[in-house]
């Protein structure tokens, strides 16, 4: 029987944690090796070790009703899109509302995550920790692992040939801050995600001249979708989930590219991704299309070669006196303490985890990674069901099948990977199928149908209007009184 749950990191993912394990009576400790909540979230001016870092104008992709934990709603008067120190205030309120922060024993670190020797039967691990130099080590009865992945970032300078001899600046975009020291520069920015686009961009601002590198190029949308709405509340809808999962693949890949091309045509912006029908997640970003537009920002192909101050780009083109390049390259996945590699196993540099939580070949289910998947919609909502889900594994009320069906469910999920998105090792996955997948499993995926019997507009709203997190509380365990007026309200909250 699960009893003590031991929680890594209190950011997003390990609030949720802990907010699930208390309410399942499991009295969880969390550890956190900063001296404050929040995670990535949570702004500060210098890069910390072992923690997400983030630029001072930073602003959420997923506006407020989409993003939110699903029974604390934002404040009626919050934008729809917010800045970072606006989602941290609201982090603070969840965790204060909650009544979080007396589980969290901050400026801890967690030096190793280990089987007991008895593991095979009660499934239990030691958890040694750091504190003002002392070490702890404690058992736990089950672990989850909220930790992130965007600590460890991915310099890849084996790829670009001659960087050692440039003359000028290069960094990891995790080590970018804000755009004033490079007032004048000329700068190369690798990378066309969203840290990318956004760093370009506000760099554009000051530099002189702004290059933006794309290996295969990306989708590029706006925040601000159809009559103005958010995007997320436009698009995110069980109908056209339903839709896109009905329709020919044919079909479904022109209309997907026809939206993408709504506002503007990515090929002549030098933006077209070179698989042009791949799901790949989009950058986030209203202005980079008239930053190009207006020459401040110049798109590039990959880089061949670095010289000392110049860069050689695949296409042949030669850019003179480039003075600094940030990587904005992603970052890599780690667990550092996690001494024993057969607890995560990779296949083809991916993690092999079951729903994307649980190790796969564990004689007990009692860990769970949190947080490592991606999907095109909000991020708390994906956390906080998943971590809804683990507990229910941890007490036995979700039972896990046989290793080899969970080995055929991942491979399964490895080829829809491969054909919707181009790359079967992505942490992407579908916002909605992935949610509600878990939600069945649990006993609170709204069923439609029968709503529409009960209560006929909400089964409107549910089926047609945006897939709010609200959708997870309106029944089933965990279920919230306030879900259903909050789902009726929504679009007067987003007008607002």
């Amino acid at each position: 029987m699960v009893r003590r749950v031991a929680v890594v990191g209190a950011g997003v993912s390990g609030l949720a944690a802990i907010k699930c394990c208390l309410e399942e009576g499991l009295g969880p400790p969390c550890f956190e090796r900063s001296e404050d909540i929040g995670g990535l979230w949570r702004y500060v001016d210098q890069p910390e070790e072992g923690r997400a870092s983030i630029y001072r104008t930073v602003f959420t992709n997923s506006c407020k009703e989409m993003m939110c934990y699903s029974d604390f709603p934002f404040p009626d008067d919050h934008p729809n899109y917010m800045h970072n120190a606006k989602l941290q205030q609201y982090i603070c309120k969840y965790a204060e509302h909650f009544d979080l922060l007396q589980r969290i024993q901050f400026k801890t670190l967690v030096t190793k995550i280990k089987k007991r020797p008895d593991f095979s039967v009660t499934g239990q691990w030691e958890v040694v920790t750091q504190r003002d130099g002392k070490e702890e080590t404690a058992v736990f009865d089950a672990v989850m692992i909220c930790s992130g992945h965007h600590v460890y970032p991915n310099l890849p300078l084996a790829d670009f040939p001659g960087i050692q001899k440039f003359k000028g600046c290069y960094f990891h975009s995790r080590e970018y801050k804000e755009p004033e020291k490079f007032r004048g520069k000329k700068v190369l920015v690798i990378g066309l995600g969203n840290s990318g686009s956004d760093i370009a961009v506000e760099l554009s601002t000051v530099a002189s001249q702004v290059y933006l590198s794309s290996r295969s190029g990306s989708w590029v949308m706006s925040r601000v979708w159809d009559n103005g709405y958010p995007w997320d509340m436009v698009i995110l809808t069980r109908f056209r989930n339903w839709l896109g999962n009905i329709l020919p693949k044919a079909l479904s890949d022109w209309l997907f590219v026809r939206n993408m091309n709504r506002f503007f045509k990515h090929e002549n912006f030098g933006l077209m991704p070179l698989n042009r029908t791949s799901r790949r997640e989009p950058v986030f970003n209203d202005d980079l299309p008239g930053r190009i537009t207006c020459g401040a920002v110049v798109m590039k192909p990959n880089v061949k070669e670095f010289r000392e101050t110049s860069v050689l780009f695949q296409d042949g083109t030669v850019q003179d006196d480039v003075d600094v390049v940030v990587f904005a390259t992603g970052y890599s996945y780690s667990h550092p303490f996690l001494k024993d590699d057969s607890i995560l196993i990779s296949r083809d540099n991916e993690v092999i985890l079951y729903k994307c939580i649980v190790p796969l070949h564990l004689e007990k289910p009692t860990m769970a990674v949190i947080g490592l998947v991606q999907s095109l919609g909000p991020a708390i909502p994906t956390v906080d069901i998943q971590c809804r889900w683990a507990v229910k594994v941890f007490q036995g009320q979700c039972t896990l099948p046989p290793v080899s069906e969970m080995m055929d469910d991942i491979d399964e999920k490895r080829r829809k990977k491969l054909k919707w998105f181009g790359d079967s090792t992505t942490l992407q996955t579908e916002y909605i199928t992935y949610v509600d997948e878990l939600a069945s499993d649990i006993g609170v995926k709204p069923n439609v149908l029968k709503l529409l019997l009960t209560d006929p507009r909400l089964a409107l709203e549910v089926f047609f209007g945006p897939c709010t997190p609200y959708q997870y509380r309106l029944m089933g365990p965990g279920k919230w009184s306030g879900a259903r007026k909050a789902i009726l309200t929504q679009w007067d909250r987003t007008l607002r």
